[in-house]
């Protein structure tokens, strides 16, 4: 893998994985937005142009204004020369984005959401300074709200299923609230009540129009920035392959319905062990499992051989 500040080769490249596909697309016209003065193991940093157009959700950003122009031109400089944690975030997106697809499109949720998560928490199970949690970063009491189960020995916010899954709900609920999956994604930054406040006083229905504390009014371009960069790297000087992103690990399901008194005996019984086992299902925060209520939970188990299949 390269990071290729330089010249851009001409032509196409698919990158497949599982489902997960990356253009890379750079025509001569574009060639011109590559920083070229790469001499003597230098280069000179340029600004990156924005297309004439781009959309979130369906929804186009109104970039004839000077202040939106200039907001994502902002965060596509600030992502794109971001090499190290853009890359790995894109690296994570091969093993999973397809998962995060699916569910988003069984729950009627526009794909470019998948962006929102790259922007909370680049793909990690992240804890933050106030304790939003997990890929999706949901607070205890938000996700317990929602009906999640948040305890010492489970936490759904570090499950990738139903994290998304909360998300789903969260975004449907927020699009019917503001009619706009724009708004619907501002909100999940700011909160229904913070959001809602703004829109009260200003008298304001449009993200684009309204004065928000920098974060919320950075957010919305930092996702569009990300969904740039993601789609078409090597245009924004990012050339990778296939063979650098991390491939979905391959899995089977065990039904849980009793006492667990040790995880590390529980993977032996699947020839694998405690690690891989907390890999695929880190929203088991012990290694133990009480369950006196005897509800029943699905196990993600390797299936033979995954270890290495997968690269890890």
């Amino acid at each position: 893998m390269k990071v290729n500040i330089g010249k851009a080769a001409l032509g196409t490249l698919l990158l497949l994985s599982a489902g997960f596909i990356i253009t890379l697309l750079v025509s001569a016209d574009d060639q011109q937005n590559v920083p070229t003065n790469y001499e003597e193991g230098t280069y000179a940093a340029s600004s990156w142009d924005l297309p004439e157009t781009v959309s979130f959700a369906g929804e186009e950003l109104p970039l004839q204004n000077f202040d939106t122009h200039e907001s994502l031109d902002r965060e596509l400089n600030a992502t794109a020369y971001r090499h190290g944690s853009t890359i790995l975030t894109m690296k994570r997106a091969g093993r999973y984005f397809p998962e995060i697809e699916k569910i988003l499109k069984e729950n009627g949720i526009p794909d470019d959401f998948k962006y929102l998560a790259c922007a909370e928490s680049d793909l990690s199970n992240v804890v933050s300074p106030s304790g939003a949690t997990g890929f999706w970063q949901i607070m205890e009491n938000t996700g317990k709200e929602f009906g999640m189960t948040i305890n010492k020995e489970v936490d759904d916010r570090y499950n990738l299923q139903q994290s998304t899954l909360f998300a789903c709900h969260y975004f449907r609920t927020a699009y019917e609230r503001y009619g706009s999956w724009t708004m619907a994604a501002a909100s999940y930054n700011n909160g229904f009540s913070g959001l809602d406040e703004q829109v009260d006083m200003q008298k304001e229905t449009n993200y684009y129009n309204l004065l928000l504390n920098d974060e919320t009014a950075r957010y919305l371009f930092r996702i569009a920035a990300l969904k740039l960069v993601m789609s078409e790297p090597l245009k924004y000087g990012l050339e990778i392959t296939s063979e650098d992103l991390y491939m979905p690990v391959p899995y089977t399901e065990v039904k849980v319905d009793t006492t667990v008194t040790s995880f590390e005996q529980f993977s032996r019984q699947f020839d694998t062990n405690y690690k891989m086992l907390k890999f695929l299902n880190p929203w088991l925060r012990k290694p133990f499992l009480t369950n006196d209520d005897g509800r029943e939970y699905i196990i993600r188990v390797p299936v033979k051989g995954a270890r290495l299949s997968s690269g890890l």
